[in-house]
């Protein structure tokens, strides 16, 4: 798995949406399409997003067209994508050939970027388990997870119906379901977690901030005919205590909440939603 965080110059001021995921991802496809169009048709059918982009985060200026704002010139941007596809490098190749090598810009509607600087670090299922297990034994039974939901986190319930709020279950069985996703292969019977939404309800606490929690509906994608696709989600933040928990789910919890810095939470996480700082704490 990989995290790779571009900070970006914008070439003069521009609007782009509010919410911009969306809009950028389609840009990052086209890029990547420009050096591996085989690797852009994966990402694009992958089943279950497998790369991550956080939208542009930074500073702007209000915009007078609607849900739109504007970029400020002598400002920086940075763009965090989260790779856990299996074949994760040759993601982090192809991105580098399009922004480092190849010296592409990031190309919106309405104006670019210019790539200014592109880091990456990369770890395993395994290790993140590892840094867990870790965390958890220098730490008291009540260790804090603080989840730091970024962009809007659109978890599904139902078919139709998705959460506006950080419970644990909702959380957590969203991590999971990803963990247990892209897992390797050869590695399943090691690395999968068994945990159930019960043993999320019986071990943790959540404890939101209410004063930074927000409800939002963002575009995620187009109909054949054009037609915008919403759906609704959270942001703010929220802490997650433990309550009884054996250290077995203490590092089965605090690895997922690490993970999700790699894939994001809940659905549409190619497309901008779902982005998640993580501080484990007490």
């Amino acid at each position: 798995m990989r995290q790779i965080t571009l900070t970006l110059e914008p070439e003069g001021a521009f609007a782009v949406p509010t919410w911009n995921g969306y809009q950028v991802y389609g840009a990052l496809l086209s890029a990547l399409g420009d050096v591996s169009a085989g690797v852009s048709e994966r990402l694009h059918d992958a089943p279950l997003g497998s790369l991550h982009n956080s939208g542009l985060v930074g500073p702007f200026a209000n915009s007078e067209r609607k849900h739109h704002q504007r970029t400020i010139t002598d400002q920086t941007y940075t763009l965090d994508l989260g790779v856990t596809d299996p074949r994760d490098q040759d993601v982090f190749e192809a991105l580098a050939d399009a922004f480092v090598f190849s010296g592409d810009s990031l190309d919106l509607d309405r104006g670019s970027f210019h790539v200014r600087n592109f880091a990456s670090m990369n770890a395993t299922h395994e290790e993140l388990l590892a840094d867990a297990a870790e965390l958890v034994e220098q730490a008291p039974p009540n260790v804090e997870l603080e989840l730091t939901f970024r962009t809007p986190t659109c978890i599904r319930e139902t078919a139709e119906i998705t959460t506006m709020f950080p419970h644990r279950a909702s959380t957590f069985r969203s991590l999971l379901r990803r963990w247990n996703k892209t897992v390797p292969t050869e590695q399943a019977d090691e690395l999968e977690l068994g945990l159930t939404r019960a043993d999320f309800e019986e071990n943790l606490i959540e404890k939101p901030d209410f004063r930074s929690l927000d409800s939002h509906s963002v575009l995620v994608n187009r109909g054949e005919d054009g037609r915008p696709i919403q759906r609704q989600g959270f942001s703010g933040q929220c802490t997650y205590k433990f309550k009884g928990a054996s250290e077995a789910v203490r590092t089965a919890v605090t690895a997922l909440a690490l993970f999700g810095e790699f894939g994001g939470v809940g659905g549409f996480v190619a497309r901008g939603c779902g982005a998640v700082a993580v501080e484990v704490g007490q």
